[in-house]
């Protein structure tokens, strides 16, 4: 191990106290949060190319950063199409090799592209969260995407759903928000990838020695998971 990253630290050391109250209101209070432009129209663009792939499975890799994973799932799912979204323009721009004919890298906010993707009946049957920001600060559960307006629409989409991270607890709070809001059973398990790191991140974590964990839940497609009004309507779309 010759990588050298630093661990995350926090003064939290259990789930967040007010995770349960998050999760509430997010299955009852609609997220109305108006659709960015930019989103709009890299959606419609994505949806054409997914036609164009005909019955091909969906992969979505949500917060793909350099577009690294988006390619090595291509790769290992030739028959599926994947679809990374992030919101930097410059990550997304790296040069990470030719991207494969059945990978797409689509710069959008991912918050409205979730949204997008269950109003017009996406079902992923594969969904990764890999290595996403983890707010270590208390203050900041709002931040993390277990305790995000967005959860619902997140767990709505269904499918096989991954989530990695250096930090257990970001973990084990998202498999509490889970069964919370789907009644299905979710836990954290340590993770080794071994040679097969799916991002830099994963790699720099892994060569440092930092112990990896993840959640790997199968979720049904169940948009009555969403509060009413929280997707956006046939006029937002167009």
């Amino acid at each position: 191990m010759t990588a050298c990253s630093r661990s995350i630290v926090s003064r939290q050391t259990l789930p967040h106290q007010d995770l349960a109250r998050r999760v509430t209101r997010a299955l009852a209070h609609p997220l109305r949060k108006p659709l960015a432009a930019h989103t709009r129209e890299a959606f419609a663009r994505a949806q054409q190319w997914r036609h164009r792939r005909g019955a091909a499975p969906l992969i979505l890799d949500a917060g793909c950063g350099v577009g690294l994973s988006t390619r090595r799932l291509a790769a290992q799912h030739p028959a599926a199409a994947v679809i990374g979204v992030d919101r930097s323009a410059d990550r997304l721009s790296r040069d990470h090799g030719r991207l494969p004919d059945n990978a797409l890298l689509v710069r959008a906010e991912l918050v409205d592209f979730w949204r997008l993707a269950l109003a017009e009946g996406w079902r992923p049957a594969q969904h990764y969260l890999l290595y996403p920001n983890p707010y270590p600060k208390a203050a900041h559960l709002k931040m993390r995407w277990q305790g995000h307006p967005v959860l619902p629409v997140i767990l709505a989409l269904g499918g096989r759903l991954e989530l990695r991270s250096n930090w257990r607890l970001y973990v084990e709070e998202f498999a509490l928000a889970v069964t919370q809001a789907t009644g299905v059973a979710a836990e954290a398990q340590p993770f080794a990838p071994g040679e097969a790191c799916l991002t830099p991140f994963e790699h720099k974590y892994h060569a440092s020695g930092q112990a990896l964990w993840r959640l790997v839940v199968e979720l049904p497609h169940a948009p009555g998971l969403v509060p009413g009004g929280a997707l956006p309507s046939v006029e937002e779309r167009d």
